[in-house]
């Protein structure tokens, strides 16, 4: 099954790694890992409702949660990053980890999961995904495109704080150069002069925090089709960094394990439509070998505190770690 949006997806049709069968028909759940790996479900049926009744959650216990950069190598990771942008190699890397912790079943279902979040962590782009061999379960704030005929939105979120008056100039500045990058994504694959900044830091509050968010589009060229538009835009530019090659190759470098669905893309895709949501794949959490795991960065620049940025990682895991948990 899967659920985007209040909708219930069921009657699993066919599964491709390929994604030019978004363009061909039916509506589809999507997932494509950080490190590209492309999962395409097509369900015969797409009804308003919401997600099946569920047995009580039972997650991992609160204290068994491991991190993939402990204090003190994330910390490291933030001063190596600072040392890449005084050499001019980048302006900015976005450094994640990922946590992880056992279920108390193997291949348990996070169905629950998902219900516990629907119910006490409202999220806009919240997403489940079942799959045989893929459980995907996100609560993300944000947008990575959106698409309507041949109009093609994304709103990438840099700044964080707990409150308004914790977002910063270097903040702001963050912001900026990342919708740049978007702004460059987009023209790969849209008409010459199409490419408009629609919202720049805005302030958009969440449970337990606040981001400043920016909002880009475009008009998608006819020729470009769902891999093209995926070779042109992804991994998403905010969890990523700035130049996106750069960036990519510190993160290779940097962290010790593959990101998976956690800074991917989640979401749906309606081929006969024309029509899409995808989110970024933060605040997301997914399940491989009977453990359950989420992701947790911060972007990094010249200008950052290697200890805040920690701090950045811990707030936006504490709430949803904790709602996982046991």
């Amino acid at each position: 099954m899967a659920h985007f949006g209040g909708f219930l997806a069921t009657g699993l049709a066919e599964v491709s790694d390929d994604p030019r069968v978004l363009d061909g028909s039916g509506r589809w759940a999507v997932v494509v890992t950080f490190e590209g790996e492309v999962t395409c479900a097509r369900f015969e049926h797409w009804e308003r409702r919401d997600l099946p009744a569920a047995p009580p959650w039972r997650g991992p216990g609160s204290g068994t949660w491991s991190t993939s950069l402990d204090r003190e190598a994330y910390i490291a990771a933030v001063k190596a990053v600072r040392e890449l942008v005084a050499d001019g190699t980048v302006y900015q890397v976005n450094v994640c980890r990922v946590m992880s912790a056992a279920l108390p079943e193997p291949e348990q279902s996070l169905v629950p999961l998902a219900s516990r979040l629907a119910q006490r962590h409202a999220a806009p782009f919240a997403g489940l995904v079942r799959l045989p061999g893929l459980q995907v379960v996100s609560a993300s704030p944000e947008l990575f495109l959106r698409r309507a005929g041949d109009r093609i939105v994304s709103s990438p979120i840099k700044g964080t704080g707990r409150t308004t008056a914790d977002l910063t100039p270097k903040d702001a500045a963050e912001n900026v150069m990342i919708v740049d990058l978007v702004r460059n994504d987009l023209s790969r694959v849209s008409t010459t002069g199409s490419i408009a900044v629609d919202e720049l830091l805005s302030v958009e509050h969440h449970p337990g925090l606040v981001h400043l968010v920016s909002t880009v589009s475009g008009t998608l060229l006819p020729s470009a089709g769902w891999a093209d538009l995926f070779a042109a835009t992804f991994p998403p530019g905010s969890v990523s960094g700035a130049p996106k090659s750069s960036a990519l190759q510190a993160i290779s470098d940097l962290e010790p394990v593959p990101r998976g669905p956690y800074c991917g893309a989640v979401g749906w895709v309606d081929a006969d439509r024309g029509t899409a949501e995808l989110a970024v794949g933060i605040r997301t959490f997914w399940e491989t070998g009977g453990a359950l795991h989420f992701g947790t960065g911060a972007g990094i620049t010249w200008g950052s505190d290697p200890v805040k940025e920690w701090a950045e990682t811990e707030l936006k895991a504490e709430r949803l770690v904790s709602l996982a948990s046991c």
